[in-house]
């Protein structure tokens, strides 16, 4: 069987792609998708999250039905942009709920935020005492989406 650079073959990218599509599948029911017996599909499922390609497995909440609809993206300027810096920042981005990506960026900010909140009022409070007084943070700045267009997890591994 080939596989790819990272060690794949079509069995384990047909597992992912499945997985990303359906994560709560039976074995069986997976097994029959990808053309293979259920005992070797479940040793390349466990093998496939031994090695880190599958990190977990979570359900999918729509954010709108929660009432949180407010999506903002901020853009981070640092202070400076030295590892020790980077890695205070990166440290505190990880407990604030309401950042639901950080992105480290090469251009002319630094780092670019994905925040949701409730509304407008939330939002400002979650800036003002949650990713201005962020380590390092020099400046910000906030782009307001108004609709999103497109929202996926990766589903595509083939």
């Amino acid at each position: 069987m080939q596989t790819d650079d990272s060690g794949l073959d079509r069995f384990d990218r047909a597992i992912l792609a499945e997985l990303a599509i359906e994560a709560r599948v039976s074995v069986t029911e997976l097994a029959r998708r990808i053309g293979l017996s259920k005992s070797p599909t479940q040793t390349r499922l466990r093998r496939l999250e031994e090695t880190g390609f599958i990190r977990g497995y979570r359900a999918v909440l729509d954010p709108i039905r929660l009432g949180l609809d407010h999506v903002a993206f901020v853009e981070v300027r640092m202070i400076d942009t030295r590892e020790a810096t980077l890695a205070r920042f990166n440290a505190a981005v990880a407990v604030i709920p309401e950042i639901e990506q950080a992105h480290l960026i090469a251009g002319n900010f630094d780092y670019l935020l994905k925040v949701r909140t409730q509304d407008m009022p939330s939002y400002r409070q979650v800036l003002a005492e949650k990713v201005s007084t962020l380590p390092g943070v020099s400046s910000t700045s906030t782009f307001v989406a108004m609709e999103a267009v497109k929202e996926d997890v990766i589903a595509d591994v083939t």
